[in-house]
């Protein structure tokens, strides 16, 4: 491939996550830069991405490994390693392997986090689901990912951290200085009806990290509050046979549902600790408010007036159950959300981001 202005890069297109719209839009608005991840899978991920502009890895060609990327991680490290980007600027969107790809020109990391199995492992994985730390070889897996990770993330030209609390956590990861531009958010919202499907609506893969256990907790303390759930992930099943009657899951919407979805609901439930954070917005376009723990990139997302944020040390399910209700009672002015959300849109985004990649030039 000839050199280019501008590439992009992503850790794996597998799933439908914050990170893999943060992407997207670039992949819009950049639309003749490639678009280098290590996986690929049309039915998982965003249906946006064209085939066209991917430049997939050898890893792609084996099936297995497309359905369960997490299953790939011994041979990310040494695939992102061996792929060469010549292009004047690259852009890597890395939640802990897109940083490692080798440029011929600068590089701008956008940084969703430091990676979090290998830094934030307990809260990641879930208790007793970590890497089993008595394992000879994990452990060593583990701290050979760890100096892999450390030389990556010298050789940014330029990180950029998607909140404040990533950027606090990348200097004391890295010991490097990062820009903060929020991702975007698709604003892209339906009709508000008067009379809501759902009080409640959560939306979040099921993963350990997500907390659904929590949400499931808190739905048994109000049986007479409906709640949704959209979303995937291997806990699923197990999540679904513990759920209450007042709980209704989904699974995965495309995004036009997920906006219908938001705007059949009367609150959002977040109890996941994320580094950024985008539900809080996409609900706020919605004209509804949000609960949410007082952690992480919620502190950015959240003000008073779109939503309550509960302390750490107060985070038990009869705490949130409380909150809810009142959250429930409460009159919100759907304006001001909808104002806040605007704030975060995609041009925004791009814009800063290309402010940052035109100064490699200067």
């Amino acid at each position: 491939m000839p050199r280019v202005p501008l590439a992009l890069a992503h850790d794996y297109l597998t799933q439908r996550g914050g990170a893999e719209r943060v992407v997207a839009t670039w992949h819009a608005s950049w639309p003749d830069a490639p678009l280098f991840t290590t996986l690929f899978d049309s039915d998982s991920t965003y249906p946006t991405f064209r085939r066209d502009a991917l430049r997939v890895s050898p890893l792609n060609h084996i099936a297995y490994l497309r359905h369960h990327h997490r299953n790939a991680l011994p041979l990310l490290a040494p695939t992102v390693s061996a792929t060469r980007i010549d292009a004047d600027v690259t852009v890597a969107s890395s939640s802990g392997w897109a940083h490692g790809y080798s440029t011929d020109g600068a590089l701008v990391v956008y940084c969703h986090a430091p990676a979090r199995w290998l830094y934030q492992t307990d809260r990641y994985f879930g208790r007793g689901d970590a890497p089993r730390g008595a394992g000879i070889a994990q452990r060593l897996l583990f701290g050979r990912l760890r100096r892999w990770d450390q030389r990556a993330a010298r050789r940014a030209d330029i990180y950029v951290a998607n909140s404040t609390f990533t950027r606090d956590l990348i200097r004391e990861v890295y010991g490097r200085d990062a820009t903060v531009i929020a991702p975007p958010v698709d604003l892209r919202v339906a009709p508000h009806r008067t009379t809501p499907i759902s009080d409640v609506v959560v939306v979040a893969r099921a993963l350990p990290y997500k907390n659904l256990d929590l949400v499931l907790d808190v739905a048994a303390l109000t049986p007479d509050v409906t709640y949704r759930i959209v979303g995937d992930g291997p806990l699923r099943a197990s999540l679904t046979a513990r759920s209450t009657n007042n709980v209704t899951w989904t699974g995965s919407l495309d995004d036009a549902a997920l906006a219908d979805a938001y705007a059949t609901s009367s609150l959002h439930l977040a109890l996941s600790h994320e580094d950024f954070g985008i539900t809080p917005l996409e609900a706020a376009a919605s004209g509804i408010p949000t609960v949410a723990r007082r952690s992480g990139g919620y502190l950015d997302t959240i003000t008073p007036r779109t939503g309550v944020l509960i302390d750490e040390d107060a985070l038990s399910p009869a705490m949130i159950a409380t909150t809810v209700r009142a959250a429930l009672q409460r009159s919100w002015d759907a304006a001001s959300l909808r104002a806040h959300a605007a704030e975060f849109s995609a041009e925004h985004h791009i814009a800063a981001l290309q402010s940052v990649i035109d100064s490699l030039s200067k």
